[in-house]
């Protein structure tokens, strides 16, 4: 049998393929659903669904099985297909990511790949193997429900990230879980920006932030194998979709979700869910400002809180976090969490060793 050699990001979308994440798609998109979802944000039947699942592939003829190698060397399974069509890659890119700027890393990704496209569902043998960090955190869906259900909850919380959690973060996981039983903190642990923090010291950052503050009954780490777009807006609606799927009720959009630069506005992908109808997408979203630490009441908060002027507010975000790191300096009690802090100095450090031997 033929095979092909998937990408990061084309193993990444087998796998959650594979495990139901992308309910309820079966296999890599036709053109028909190529051409419905950068139109019009939903399948060709009609159901919500913002970015496509494609696969970009100079060989395999329809009709032809082909298998499937994962870019970590796993046989994964195979795709039969059904279609081989061209895709207009910098229509994609304009509809999906709102510019045709290679600058862009996800337009980037976009134009390294052929046009020519396969199509048809796959069979799934085994999944891709995943560093040791991320292994003991890698629930299936029907694994993710099943802990949900093993504690009583009802109502589930999902917060998506690509960075350690920050100050600001923690407090709006932590406002959120005032509404629902339980939080999952699922972040990204896919293919990311060069410059966005390796996913081994994101998992010691979660796990000793998540041991110290937060209540061991409320909260539950696990890990999505996604790799990042970049998408802003649509992959706000992307990755609420994929938390439904994993039995996450409610989804927590903060500020410039999935953005990257300045190609989106603060708060557009939080907008973007209005253009569905209520309960359209099988999950409630959470929107919240954008959080700061505020000098005079000494506490983290928002404009809709925080009675500071601009001045008097410490913005956080993961960016100034790794350009402190990158400096040699420590993030402030206001950034980090010093167990937190802790981890990524000695992360840098160790990284600063190796690049010097």
């Amino acid at each position: 049998m033929a095979s092909i050699e998937l990408n990061a990001r084309q193993t990444a979308d087998f796998e959650l393929l594979a495990n139901g994440g992308f309910a309820p798609l079966t296999g890599f998109q036709g053109s028909a659903d190529w051409q419905s979802v950068i139109e019009r944000m939903r399948l060709a039947d009609g159901q919500p669904w913002p970015i496509p699942v494609t696969l970009a592939s100079e060989s395999g003829e329809v009709g032809e099985t082909l298998e499937l190698i994962g870019h970590e060397g796993t046989r994964l399974g195979t795709i039969t297909i059904e279609e081989v069509y061209e895709r207009d890659l910098q229509r994609e890119a304009e509809l999906v990511y709102k510019t045709t700027e290679d600058a862009h890393p996800g337009v980037a990704a976009l134009y390294r790949e052929p046009a020519r496209t396969i199509a048809g569902p796959i069979s799934a043998e085994q999944l891709p193997s995943h560093i040791d960090a991320v292994q003991p955190y890698l629930l299936t869906p029907a694994e993710a429900k099943a802990a949900f259900a093993e504690r009583g909850w009802k109502t589930v919380v999902a917060f998506q990230t690509r960075n350690p959690i920050h100050r600001a973060h923690e407090y709006i996981t932590k406002g959120a879980l005032e509404l629902v039983d339980g939080l999952f903190i699922h972040p990204i642990v896919g293919e990311t920006k060069s410059d966005d923090i390796p996913a081994d010291t994101r998992m010691r950052c979660y796990e000793v932030l998540i041991e110290n503050y937060y209540p061991r009954d409320r909260a539950v780490l696990g890990v999505n194998p996604a790799a990042m777009r970049y998408a802003g807006p649509r992959e706000a609606i992307f990755h609420a979709l994929v938390r439904r799927n994993y039995g996450c009720t409610h989804f927590i959009v903060g500020r410039d979700h999935a953005g990257v630069g300045s190609y989106y506005g603060t708060y557009d992908a939080q907008e973007i869910f209005d253009e569905f109808e209520p309960g359209e997408l099988g999950i409630e979203p959470m929107k919240f400002e954008h959080a700061f630490f505020c000098k005079v009441t000494k506490t983290m908060a928002t404009a809709k809180t925080s009675p500071s002027t601009p001045e008097q507010r410490v913005h956080l975000s993961g960016t100034a976090v790794r350009e402190l790191l990158g400096r040699g300096e420590r993030p402030p009690e206001e950034f980090s969490r010093p167990e937190v802090a802790d981890v990524l100095i000695e992360a840098y450090a160790a990284e600063g060793e190796r690049a010097a031997a």
